[in-house]
């Protein structure tokens, strides 16, 4: 999904298009902050530190990243 459809979907009459691209960004996100978790403890960011600049607390960031989840990590970057 690129920036234009996302603009023409937040300003859509059709509730479906608007909720469908909801979906889609939480999904980008969500890729987003797992590949910069991981690119932050590469660098050695330490938990507390993650969770600082996400404003959450160490423990709901350790919890979320400390396991890889399968599918959602990143293999391509070409995806964004």
């Amino acid at each position: 999904m690129d920036l234009t459809t996302v603009e023409a979907a937040a300003s859509t009459a059709d509730p479906r298009d608007g909720l469908r691209t909801v979906v889609a960004l939480h999904r980008l996100a969500d890729r987003l902050e797992d590949l910069h978790v991981a690119r932050a403890r590469e660098r050695g960011m330490s938990w507390a530190d993650i969770a600082v600049e996400l404003q959450v607390t160490r423990q709901t960031v350790h919890k979320k990243h400390s396991h890889p989840r399968g599918p959602r990590r990143w293999g391509n970057h070409a995806d964004v």
